[in-house]
């Protein structure tokens, strides 16, 4: 059986704004530039509390938090700090898989320190993060990833929370199906309907049923309920892609798509600047109410600075539809493809998931 460890910075790149400006210390802190068009890159909790949230608009978390402290986003001093947290999980294990700058997965069932349970090298991982970042870190210990993922937002911030083999069902039982990896609003609703509304009752359902109602989601959903993942830890994966998607609850004209796409870029946005690779292409993707796939994509000379215009290239690649005007889309995705190391780069490598000014991030 795996251990398996997902460690988590709290509120990373606000936190270190944080630890390096005493000022900022208490204060409700949003890393974003001021603008309408701009992004939240991250917010302190001081200013969660007031509902502020990372890829939310700028112009929306000012009206939420009017005392928010707006930093700009320091990139170059973010990936530095992920470096050293990087070298930190090394010492215990070879097999560390990056997600983003500030969060990651450990196969510690063996660890380089011979600690005697992954529960102490998650408590090793922690206090020399504090000790050498002066930063916190979260962390989940559990037999796998899509358990250990949970976990390590428990107890958040600054919090440690272990789901033993033996306790696995006992805990997946009484939670919200929306804490499975996939279940977003649309498929959420189509649970409810079915009277599913907690780890138990998707549990309770005959697997071959959740197969012929969402195909081979339907079985993953099954073996998630049942607490099995059986996904390794693959360390060192490089970034090849990052896109995101909706389906719509009604299939939707394409001159309707527009306020979906820049909702979805702005998340591709975020999402793009916590990897150190570069994207090159932009995608859009759409799906017919015929479930008939459509992609289209640009490879621009220069990448989009900010979610804004990221969005405007998806809202470009529109045009290059050409269904008749009564069709309908039932899912739309944005993403990001052609992702290259930034050193292949050159001076280009600061206009995207660089080091570069940006109107907006992530």
């Amino acid at each position: 059986m795996r251990k398996i460890l997902h460690v988590d910075m709290d509120a990373f790149y606000a936190s270190v704004e944080q630890r390096d400006d005493p000022s900022l210390r208490g204060r409700p802190v949003v890393v974003a530039w001021r603008g309408a068009r701009s992004v939240v890159c991250a917010a302190s909790y001081e200013a969660r509390t007031f509902g502020v949230r990372s890829a939310m608009p700028a112009i929306r978390a000012e009206r939420l938090c009017p005392d928010a402290v707006f930093v700009p986003p320091d990139f170059t001093r973010y990936r530095a700090v992920s470096r050293q947290v990087r070298e930190i999980f090394l010492r215990h294990t070879d097999l560390v898989e990056p997600l983003s700058l500030d969060e990651a997965y450990l196969d510690v069932t063996e660890n380089h320190g011979r600690l005697p349970s992954a529960t102490a090298v998650a408590r090793a991982i922690r206090e020399q993060i504090r000790e050498e970042t002066s930063l916190t870190a979260s962390a989940g210990v559990a037999p796998n990833k899509f358990l250990a993922k949970i976990a390590s937002d428990w107890n958040k911030p600054d919090g440690l929370f272990v789901i033993k083999p033996d306790a696995v069902r006992d805990f997946l039982t009484p939670l919200s199906v929306g804490r499975i990896h996939g279940v977003g609003k649309v498929m959420d609703g189509k649970l409810a309907e079915l009277g599913i509304r907690t780890v138990g009752d998707l549990r309770a359902r005959d697997v071959h049923e959740l197969e012929s109602l969402f195909g081979r989601y339907g079985r993953r959903l099954h073996e998630l309920s049942n607490g099995i993942d059986e996904s390794a830890v693959t360390p060192d994966r490089p970034v090849q892609s990052i896109s995101a998607e909706d389906t719509f609850a009604e299939d939707l004209p394409l001159a309707d798509l527009e306020p979906a796409i820049r909702e979805l870029a702005s998340k591709v946005w975020t999402a793009s600047r916590k990897v150190e690779r570069v994207g090159h292409t932009v995608v859009l993707k759409l799906k017919t109410r015929e479930f008939r796939i459509l992609t289209r994509s640009l490879t621009p000379a220069t990448m989009p600075e900010s979610a804004d215009e990221l969005a405007t290239l998806s809202l470009a690649l529109r045009e290059r539809v050409n269904l008749p005007e009564s069709t309908r889309y039932r899912l739309v995705g944005v993403g990001i493809s052609n992702f290259r190391d930034a050193d292949e780069l050159g001076e280009q490598a600061g206009l995207f998931g660089g080091d570069g000014d940006s109107t907006s991030t992530g």
